[in-house]
């Protein structure tokens, strides 16, 4: 933990000197890294982001309780960084030539809007916001497990919520990314060494593993795993659900707001192009929890209901000396810290310039960093309240949390190639697919005929969005919907997107958040 806040601290000072000790910068120097990360960097921040706590906790009880369906996570990122290839670089040129930092910030423009991104903002909170909560608890699991039950689960989320905030409250993005490097080192080296030990220690080697898994666990290793059966009594979890939730979430995780984040924070969109190219192999280390959970199926059977996320947990309490359990739970703990990290630098980042900035006194480009830092500490002190007082809150919210920004599919994607889609076709089908998703998943029908139901509510929400659109007079180049209900005056250059061509970058218009930005001195070489 005390190496974690050093180097966020180091971090945001070597950034100081890199720009002849001008400071701490704006508010696009701390919430993206001044658009300047390597790929190195941007490689171990993104996977940062999908390698969580609960891929040690959830992958092993996923892979304990149901066994092959867990390998959608897999499945999904790897598609997801496919489609993240092309998406990528087009959301960073869009961003760079019009000084963007998020999500919000492009609603707000393409549709020429500024409370529409305020609108994103608030949605995108609600979806956010259980995730931190679940980090906070996925921490605080980890460390009452691996200290023996010496540091109660209400210190450790404590601890993670104090750990996280002070570094991202000083360094933002470029401390998150400096941290994953330290999460991922301890993370391929632990499970690295699991993957080894667990199964000669158990089970005299692999074959002997796998072997007693082909007979006696048959079930776990096809779809639709472990009690997925026929009838209403399954899972659920088969065919028609991997390849919807597949489908889905390839498309999701894209444009969710923390995974913008790091494209944002890219020196270039050949660095995100390389990156979409590597980040399918840290998927490997996804297959170790997962077959550890397995293992734990004979060595700790009988877990049931939430203790099924300690399945991994379990092995290593009993199988590993206390120094060794320390380490490996460090990893752990780091898994947790580093993308609660990027959710509330997202959430700070976007209410900072969406929301508070239509406040007057708020608006000024200064005040935008200081009121983004400050969202920072409220939303990461309001879940670990809620961590305390509520914990089943926002872990209720997390169901549709996925499902829920995948409705933000067609108003940024679509909206973002094609002119003629305005933003009342978008906020229709925004309302009708996020309408559609609560009221499936709160009845209790995901999934839906064996189908994720995400993606039915996707496809009612792109069928009304093209409805209002085709039943909208044609608007032809340079005559988009405009803030007032009108003609939008600006050109297609000024509003659509384009995928920049190898090698090319654009020029920035002027950056809107940090003057500093588009000043020759202090703007980073590419």
């Amino acid at each position: 933990m005390v190496a974690t806040v050093v180097l966020g601290l180091l971090a945001v000072r070597g950034s100081a000197r890199g720009r002849g000790g001008g400071g701490q910068g704006g508010l696009a120097e701390w919430s993206v890294g001044g658009r300047s990360l390597g790929t190195v960097f941007i490689w171990v921040l993104m996977a940062g982001e999908s390698y969580t706590s609960f891929s040690y906790l959830g992958a092993a009880g996923w892979g304990y309780n149901y066994g092959a369906p867990v390998l959608y996570v897999v499945a999904y990122m790897s598609c997801g960084y496919a489609v993240g290839y092309v998406v990528g670089p087009l959301f960073w040129a869009y961003a760079r030539r019009h000084g963007l930092v998020g999500i919000t910030d492009m609603v707000a423009h393409r549709y020429d809007r500024p409370w529409a991104g305020a609108l994103i903002a608030v949605l995108a909170t609600v979806c956010l916001l259980p995730y931190i909560q679940l980090q906070i608890t996925g921490m605080g699991v980890v460390v009452s497990t691996i200290s023996y039950g010496a540091i109660s689960l209400n210190w450790a989320y404590f601890v993670a919520f104090a750990v996280t905030t002070a570094f991202v409250v000083v360094s933002g993005l470029r401390g998150s990314a400096w941290v994953s490097v330290l999460k991922d080192a301890l993370v391929i080296a632990t499970l690295a060494f699991l993957a080894v030990y667990v199964p000669m220690h158990y089970f005299d080697g692999y074959g002997d593993f796998l072997g007693r898994l082909v007979d006696e666990k048959r079930d776990w290793l096809t779809l639709p795993g472990h009690g997925g059966g026929g009838g209403g009594g399954g899972s659920g979890l088969g065919i028609p659900w991997f390849v919807s939730t597949t489908v889905l979430n390839a498309l999701t995780v894209v444009i969710f707001p923390t995974t913008v984040a790091g494209y944002l924070g890219a020196r270039d969109g050949d660095t995100l192009r390389r990156n979409a190219i590597w980040l399918p192999a840290y998927n490997v280390l996804l297959f170790v929890p997962m077959l550890l959970g397995m293992a734990a199926l004979f060595v700790v059977p009988g877990l049931t209901g939430a203790d099924s996320n300690l399945a991994l947990f379990r092995l290593v309490v009993d199988a590993l000396p206390h120094w060794l359990v320390g380490v490996v739970g460090a990893a752990a703990a780091l898994s947790s810290i580093v993308p609660m990290a990027v959710f509330m630098l997202v959430i700070g980042t976007m209410w900072g310039r969406s929301v508070l900035s239509l406040v007057p006194r708020w608006r000024a480009q200064r005040h935008q960093k200081t009121a983004s830092q400050t969202v920072v500490v409220i939303a990461g002190t309001l879940a670990l309240v809620l961590t305390y007082t509520a914990p089943n809150t926002l872990v209720r919210l997390s169901l549709i949390s996925y499902e829920g920004m995948a409705q933000l599919v067609p108003m940024l994607l679509i909206g973002l190639v094609w002119r003629r889609f305005t933003w009342a076709a978008a906020l229709s089908g925004l309302v009708v697919g996020g309408a559609v998703v609560c009221v499936l998943v709160f009845t209790g029908h995901d999934p839906v005929s064996g189908v994720n139901a995400g993606l039915p509510a996707l496809a009612a929400n792109l069928a009304v969005a093209l409805a209002v659109t085709y039943a909208a007079p044609g608007t032809a180049a340079g005559e988009g919907g405009g803030a007032g209900g009108g003609r939008d005056p600006r050109p297609d250059a000024e509003v659509l997107a384009s995928v920049p061509a190898v090698g090319e970058t654009p020029e920035p218009a002027g950056d809107r958040t940090d003057p500093g930005e588009t000043d020759p001195a202090r703007r980073d070489p590419v």
